[in-house]
Protein backbone atom coordinates (compact mmCIF):
# COMPACT_ATOMS: atom_id res chain seq x y z
CA UNK A 1 0.00 0.00 0.00
CA UNK A 2 1.18 3.49 -0.82
CA UNK A 3 1.76 5.72 2.17
CA UNK A 4 2.01 9.51 2.22
CA UNK A 5 3.73 11.44 4.99
CA UNK A 6 3.70 15.20 5.61
CA UNK A 7 6.41 15.90 8.16
CA UNK A 8 5.86 13.00 10.60
CA UNK A 9 2.13 12.76 9.92
CA UNK A 10 0.89 9.68 8.08
CA UNK A 11 -2.16 10.55 5.98
CA UNK A 12 -5.19 8.47 6.99
CA UNK A 13 -6.16 7.70 3.38
CA UNK A 14 -3.65 7.41 0.55
CA UNK A 15 -4.52 9.90 -2.22
CA UNK A 16 -5.67 8.22 -5.41
CA UNK A 17 -3.54 10.50 -7.58
CA UNK A 18 -0.31 12.48 -7.22
CA UNK A 19 0.61 15.15 -9.77
CA UNK A 20 4.19 16.36 -10.12
CA UNK A 21 4.89 19.49 -12.16
CA UNK A 22 8.29 20.96 -13.02
CA UNK A 23 8.48 24.37 -14.65
CA UNK A 24 11.36 25.38 -16.85
CA UNK A 25 13.00 28.74 -16.23
CA UNK A 26 14.10 29.04 -19.87
CA UNK A 27 13.79 32.43 -21.54
CA UNK A 28 12.76 33.05 -25.14
CA UNK A 29 14.27 36.07 -26.90
CA UNK A 30 14.16 37.34 -30.46
CA UNK A 31 17.45 38.09 -32.23
CA UNK A 32 17.64 40.49 -35.14
CA UNK A 33 19.07 38.04 -37.68
CA UNK A 34 18.39 34.67 -36.03
CA UNK A 35 14.73 35.05 -35.09
CA UNK A 36 13.37 33.47 -31.92
CA UNK A 37 15.79 31.46 -29.75
CA UNK A 38 15.45 29.70 -26.41
CA UNK A 39 17.98 30.41 -23.65
CA UNK A 40 18.20 27.30 -21.46
CA UNK A 41 18.43 27.90 -17.72
CA UNK A 42 18.28 25.78 -14.57
CA UNK A 43 14.98 23.96 -14.11
CA UNK A 44 12.45 25.39 -11.70
CA UNK A 45 11.19 23.91 -8.44
CA UNK A 46 8.87 20.90 -8.55
CA UNK A 47 5.25 21.18 -7.45
CA UNK A 48 3.31 18.27 -5.94
CA UNK A 49 -0.48 18.31 -5.77
CA UNK A 50 -3.02 15.78 -4.54
CA UNK A 51 -6.44 15.54 -2.91
CA UNK A 52 -6.58 14.26 0.64
CA UNK A 53 -9.58 12.53 2.23
CA UNK A 54 -10.11 12.97 5.97
CA UNK A 55 -12.71 10.34 6.94
CA UNK A 56 -15.11 10.84 9.80
CA UNK A 57 -15.35 7.08 10.36
CA UNK A 58 -12.82 4.32 9.85
CA UNK A 59 -12.88 2.61 6.44
CA UNK A 60 -11.31 -0.62 5.33
CA UNK A 61 -8.87 1.28 3.12
CA UNK A 62 -7.53 3.62 5.80
CA UNK A 63 -3.80 3.37 6.45
CA UNK A 64 -4.21 2.82 10.19
CA UNK A 65 -6.59 1.01 12.49
CA UNK A 66 -7.55 4.10 14.44
CA UNK A 67 -7.20 7.30 12.44
CA UNK A 68 -7.01 10.55 14.37
CA UNK A 69 -9.90 12.97 14.45
CA UNK A 70 -10.33 15.22 11.46
CA UNK A 71 -9.53 18.32 13.52
CA UNK A 72 -6.14 16.88 14.46
CA UNK A 73 -5.15 16.57 10.79
CA UNK A 74 -6.51 20.01 9.92
CA UNK A 75 -4.62 21.60 12.81
CA UNK A 76 -1.41 19.93 11.69
CA UNK A 77 -1.89 21.12 8.10
CA UNK A 78 -2.54 24.67 9.28
CA UNK A 79 0.63 24.63 11.38
CA UNK A 80 2.65 23.48 8.37
CA UNK A 81 1.12 26.34 6.41
CA UNK A 82 1.87 29.15 8.87
CA UNK A 83 5.16 27.96 10.40
CA UNK A 84 7.22 29.31 7.48
CA UNK A 85 9.50 26.30 7.71
CA UNK A 86 10.15 23.49 5.19
CA UNK A 87 9.29 19.89 6.07
CA UNK A 88 9.75 16.42 4.60
CA UNK A 89 7.28 15.02 2.08
CA UNK A 90 7.60 11.24 1.80
CA UNK A 91 5.82 8.77 -0.46
CA UNK A 92 6.49 5.09 0.17
CA UNK A 93 5.64 2.81 -2.73
CA UNK A 94 5.41 -1.00 -2.48
CA UNK A 95 8.41 -2.46 -4.31
CA UNK A 96 9.07 0.88 -5.97
CA UNK A 97 11.12 4.03 -5.58
CA UNK A 98 10.55 6.35 -2.65
CA UNK A 99 9.99 10.09 -2.76
CA UNK A 100 11.67 11.94 0.08
CA UNK A 101 12.00 15.67 -0.46
CA UNK A 102 11.94 18.87 1.55
CA UNK A 103 8.92 21.02 0.66
CA UNK A 104 6.74 23.92 1.73
CA UNK A 105 2.95 23.94 1.88
CA UNK A 106 1.89 26.41 -0.82
CA UNK A 107 -1.85 25.93 -1.09
CA UNK A 108 -4.46 24.37 1.16
CA UNK A 109 -8.12 24.15 0.15
CA UNK A 110 -10.72 22.48 2.40
CA UNK A 111 -14.03 21.25 0.96
CA UNK A 112 -17.08 19.92 2.80
CA UNK A 113 -19.65 18.39 0.44
CA UNK A 114 -23.01 16.86 1.33
CA UNK A 115 -22.28 14.08 -1.15
CA UNK A 116 -19.29 13.06 0.96
CA UNK A 117 -21.31 12.83 4.15
CA UNK A 118 -19.21 13.89 7.12
CA UNK A 119 -15.92 13.28 5.35
CA UNK A 120 -13.71 16.25 4.46
CA UNK A 121 -11.64 16.67 1.31
CA UNK A 122 -8.48 18.77 1.29
CA UNK A 123 -6.61 19.87 -1.84
CA UNK A 124 -2.89 20.21 -1.13
CA UNK A 125 -0.15 21.84 -3.20
CA UNK A 126 3.47 21.46 -2.13
CA UNK A 127 6.55 23.10 -3.60
CA UNK A 128 10.09 21.79 -3.50
CA UNK A 129 12.33 23.69 -1.09
CA UNK A 130 15.89 24.43 -2.12
CA UNK A 131 18.24 25.61 0.59
CA UNK A 132 20.08 28.83 -0.06
CA UNK A 133 22.38 31.10 1.87
CA UNK A 134 24.29 34.34 1.58
CA UNK A 135 28.04 34.65 1.81
CA UNK A 136 29.48 37.13 4.27
CA UNK A 137 32.52 39.19 3.39
CA UNK A 138 34.50 40.46 6.36
CA UNK A 139 36.75 43.48 5.89
CA UNK A 140 39.63 43.46 8.36
CA UNK A 141 41.07 46.86 9.15
CA UNK A 142 44.81 46.96 9.82
CA UNK A 143 45.91 47.60 13.39
CA UNK A 144 47.34 50.98 14.30
CA UNK A 145 50.86 49.52 14.41
CA UNK A 146 50.53 48.06 10.91
CA UNK A 147 48.96 51.30 9.67
CA UNK A 148 51.82 53.42 11.05
CA UNK A 149 54.37 51.05 9.51
CA UNK A 150 52.68 51.37 6.11
CA UNK A 151 52.74 55.17 6.35
CA UNK A 152 56.45 55.15 7.25
CA UNK A 153 57.21 52.88 4.29
CA UNK A 154 55.28 55.19 1.96
CA UNK A 155 57.25 58.20 3.21
CA UNK A 156 60.53 56.34 2.68
CA UNK A 157 59.52 55.47 -0.87
CA UNK A 158 58.65 59.10 -1.60
CA UNK A 159 61.98 60.29 -0.16
CA UNK A 160 63.85 57.67 -2.18
CA UNK A 161 62.16 58.73 -5.39
CA UNK A 162 62.97 62.38 -4.65
CA UNK A 163 66.65 61.55 -4.05
CA UNK A 164 66.97 59.45 -7.19
CA UNK A 165 65.37 62.02 -9.46
CA UNK A 166 67.97 63.61 -11.74
CA UNK A 167 67.55 67.38 -11.67
CA UNK A 168 69.35 67.65 -14.99
CA UNK A 169 66.40 65.99 -16.70
CA UNK A 170 63.90 68.51 -15.35
CA UNK A 171 62.22 70.38 -18.17
CA UNK A 172 63.30 74.03 -18.39
CA UNK A 173 60.88 76.66 -19.61
CA UNK A 174 61.40 78.08 -23.09
CA UNK A 175 62.53 81.68 -23.41
CA UNK A 176 62.57 84.16 -26.23
CA UNK A 177 64.61 87.35 -26.53
CA UNK A 178 62.58 90.09 -28.15
CA UNK A 179 63.81 91.48 -31.43
CA UNK A 180 62.71 94.37 -33.53
CA UNK A 181 59.33 93.65 -35.09
CA UNK A 182 58.30 90.96 -32.57
CA UNK A 183 54.72 91.01 -31.30
CA UNK A 184 53.02 88.91 -28.66
CA UNK A 185 50.48 87.75 -31.26
CA UNK A 186 53.34 86.66 -33.53
CA UNK A 187 55.10 84.82 -30.70
CA UNK A 188 51.88 82.95 -29.79
CA UNK A 189 51.42 82.07 -33.46
CA UNK A 190 54.99 80.82 -33.64
CA UNK A 191 55.06 78.72 -30.47
CA UNK A 192 51.41 77.66 -30.12
CA UNK A 193 50.15 77.85 -33.67
CA UNK A 194 47.43 80.26 -32.57
CA UNK A 195 48.04 83.99 -32.13
CA UNK A 196 45.01 84.44 -29.90
CA UNK A 197 46.83 82.51 -27.15
CA UNK A 198 49.18 85.44 -26.45
CA UNK A 199 47.60 86.05 -22.97
CA UNK A 200 49.48 82.91 -21.80
CA UNK A 201 52.76 84.70 -22.49
CA UNK A 202 51.54 87.85 -20.74
CA UNK A 203 50.57 85.85 -17.63
CA UNK A 204 53.99 84.18 -17.47
CA UNK A 205 55.89 87.47 -17.68
CA UNK A 206 54.99 90.05 -14.98
CA UNK A 207 57.18 92.65 -16.66
CA UNK A 208 54.60 93.01 -19.43
CA UNK A 209 52.23 95.71 -18.21
CA UNK A 210 50.78 96.51 -21.62
CA UNK A 211 50.61 93.78 -24.31
CA UNK A 212 51.00 96.47 -26.95
CA UNK A 213 54.19 97.81 -25.38
CA UNK A 214 57.13 95.40 -25.35
CA UNK A 215 60.83 96.34 -25.54
CA UNK A 216 63.54 94.79 -27.68
CA UNK A 217 66.01 92.74 -25.67
CA UNK A 218 63.54 91.51 -23.09
CA UNK A 219 63.82 87.79 -22.33
CA UNK A 220 60.31 86.39 -22.18
CA UNK A 221 59.27 83.04 -20.74
CA UNK A 222 57.22 80.95 -23.18
CA UNK A 223 55.13 78.61 -20.96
Amino acid sequence: MYRFYLANMLLPVTPSKLSVKTKNMNKTVTLINEGEVNIIKTKGLREFSFELLLPFDRYSFTTMNRPKKQKSYLDKLNRLKINKKPFQFIVKRPKGFKTNIKVTLEDLSITEDAKEGRDIKVSVTLKEYRHYGTKKVVFVQPTSAVGEQSKQEEKKEEAKVAENRDSSTAQKPKTHILKRGDTLWGLAKRYYGNGSLYPKIVSANPKIKNPNLIIDGWELVIP
